[in-house]
């Protein structure tokens, strides 16, 4: 019931609860020092009671006063101190749910919450799924002991023995070449060793019609009598690992004999102090620095016969020819000429060529390093060209240093179609007399004439196909090396980065490089590939001729005891129907004989038919007679 209005007055005012501070909810370090100021000005705000709470880490007691001299550490964040006083205007419950939920959304928190129970979960299903494998397993040992702690004790066991398995097959084989990871050995034959150097397609389709003798190079290289290889070594073109492996690397009865420090070798015939190799590694350099063709085929026959001290032999009015000279008349009847000397030697000529572009900036990198190739005597005709024949690109000792650029801008740089050069006859275009004749005629000769005499050499070989280059000359002078050689893809030509511009213009300047190559290439993967065929031939060929002679053999036991055990004591001379029957079977023979032989021949002249008439006879006999008794069976 309300009071009256005096009694009230004299009451006086109603009695107040007892004001405190707020429990605090939050650290005071998370308030800003604006949200401070804010709270000193405003001694009886909620903010001032909330700054009123004790230190952190002091307790106080049920009466015990707020220290309002407390510092606070607070935040950088403005809206902390707009949001904090409606947040404290909360109740308990209501702030710490609050709080509980802030920290539970944290990101890093949730990611490892998710992670840690992630792994969880898959652990305990992995486990239920290994424990239900080794109950089915190992379920007979489940009357012995507890089945758990055993299958447990088992999987650890299992797993830590594949783990040591695994660090020792790492230790063993490191890289992914290791044999044993080659399962594909298993079910697939040996690799070709000769199959895509260059990341090719083993098969090609060829450009050039050439003929079987084109294709078929087998020398019959007699080192013990007088035959010589002669090698016409090309700057930038692997000459020198080839020359290497001549001399180093090749089985003969006489091996050469290189002693250290010094890059001669001493090669001589077996029996004999002649030499088999005129070669930079054998001979030295007794034509001249890289002599090309032109300086060879007038200067080896000469140093071959003895006549060191002596000039070089002048050439011939008929092969130094006429401007207009028939370049096809090179080869092959002047080059069988030029290729024997008095002493009636054979010269068998051998070289290396490049990819052009390749070949051009491998150059360019060895000039910059100070090559000069001064030594070179560039001898034509008797005689080696005059400077203002053959100027020079640079003025100093050398050219060491210089750009790409200015290397490809001098007009007479001998880096441009070299190989063309190297490999023609330049008395056929007046040597390096360039008024002779037009340049587009000049050109075209002497792209003939090097095609020519590189198509009549006896082998060569490219340098972007090292094991068939290595397989070619086996076969072709019948001479094996010891250690096959190493296909290098990296080369310092190959660090050189040009754009697409500068690649087009070091073609234009090695035009007939380019065709000279395309055309050697052609040749030399066609050589190979007959080679190869002629190969497998001859080996599926010699298979069945063995399968043949086991089994006449086989039959020719068998007719034999089976006549013995039909009539083992009585004469053939008094059962007449014995002989007879063995006549027939005679004439029966002979007849199977001849017809087999002569679809033989038939079939070998229709696949093979440049094939000398040896090859079919040599299968006559009694490979014949075994096969057609085989037949006749």
């Amino acid at each position: 019931m309300a009071l009256p209005a005096c009694a009230a007055r004299a009451l006086g005012p109603p009695l107040q609860p007892e004001r405190r501070a707020p429990a605090r909810t939050t650290c005071p370090r998370r308030h800003s020092r604006v949200e401070a100021e804010l709270a000193a000005s405003r001694p009886g705000s909620v903010a001032a009671s909330v700054r009123a709470g004790p230190p952190r880490g002091v307790s106080r007691g049920f009466n015990s006063q707020p220290f309002l001299d407390e510092p606070l550490k607070a935040s950088s964040s403005l809206a902390g101190a707009a949001r904090t006083p409606l947040f404290a205007l909360l109740s308990r419950g209501r702030r710490r749910r609050m709080h509980d939920l802030r920290r539970r959304w944290d990101l890093g928190s949730l990611c490892r919450a998710l992670l840690t129970r992630g792994l969880a979960a898959l652990g305990h299903s992995l486990k239920h799924v290994l424990g239900a494998i080794f109950s089915k397993i190992f379920g007979p040992l489940a009357s012995v002991g507890n089945m758990d702690e055993k299958s447990n004790k088992l999987l650890l066991a299992l797993v830590m023995l594949f783990l040591f398995a695994v660090i020792v097959l790492q230790y063993v084989c490191p890289g992914t070449e290791c044999q044993l990871l080659r399962l594909q050995a298993f079910s697939s034959p040996m690799p070709d060793p000769y199959r895509s150097e260059d990341e090719s397609s083993a098969r090609f389709v060829p450009r050039y019609n050439f003929s079987r003798g084109d294709l078929l190079r087998k020398v019959d290289f007699d080192i013990k009598g007088d035959d010589l290889i002669v090698f016409l070594h090309i700057q930038k073109t692997g000459g020198t690992t080839f020359g290497r492996h001549l001399v180093r690397n090749i089985q003969l009865e006489q091996p050469c004999e290189c002693r250290v420090g010094q890059k001669k070798c001493t090669c001589h015939r077996p029996g004999k102090r002649e030499t088999w190799l005129f070669s930079r590694f054998s001979t030295g350099w007794s034509c001249g620095l890289h002599a090309d063709w032109t300086e060879l085929t007038s200067c080896v026959p000469a140093v071959v016969d003895g006549k060191r001290d002596a000039r070089l032999r002048p050439s011939s009015k008929d092969r130094r020819g006429s401007p207009n000279a028939n370049p096809g008349a090179n080869s092959p009847s002047s080059t069988k000429a030029r290729n024997a000397s008095k002493s009636g030697k054979n010269f068998y000529y051998i070289t290396i060529l490049r990819d052009p572009v390749s070949r051009y900036l491998s150059e360019w990198r060895h000039v910059q390093r100070g090559a000069t190739w001064k030594a070179s005597l560039h001898v034509c005709d008797g005689r080696p060209p005059t400077s203002e024949e053959l100027p020079s690109c640079y003025t100093g000792d050398d050219w060491s240093g210089c750009p790409l650029k200015e290397f490809m801008d001098c007009p007479y740089n001998l880096a441009n179609n070299r190989q063309v050069r190297m490999l023609s006859d330049l008395t056929l275009v007046g040597c390096y007399n360039l008024s002779v004749m037009p340049e587009k005629q000049r050109n075209k000769v002497l792209l003939e004439s090097a095609k020519s005499n590189l198509k009549h050499m006896a082998f060569f070989g490219l340098t972007e196909f090292q094991r068939k280059t290595q397989y070619l000359f086996e076969k072709t002078f019948n001479m094996n090396f010891i250690s096959p050689f190493t296909q290098y893809n990296t080369t310092r030509a190959s660090s050189v980065e040009i754009n697409e511009e500068i690649q087009k213009r070091i073609e234009g300047l090695n035009f007939l490089d380019m065709e000279l190559y395309s055309y050697a290439k052609d040749l030399f993967l066609q050589r190979y590939q007959f080679m190869r065929q002629k190969e497998h031939q001859e080996a599926r060929q010699k298979r069945q001729e063995q399968r043949k002679f086991l089994k006449g053999r086989f039959l020719q036991t068998h007719f034999q005891s089976q006549g013995q055990s039909q009539n083992p004591s009585q004469n053939p001379s008094q059962n007449p129907n014995l002989n007879a029957n063995q006549n027939v079977t005679q004439n029966l023979i002979q007849n199977l004989t001849q017809n087999s032989s002569q679809k033989e021949n038939r079939e070998s002249r229709k696949q093979n038919p440049g094939q000398e008439q040896s090859d079919g006879s040599a299968r006559n006999g009694t490979n014949d007679y075994i096969g057609s008794v085989e037949k006749w069976r």
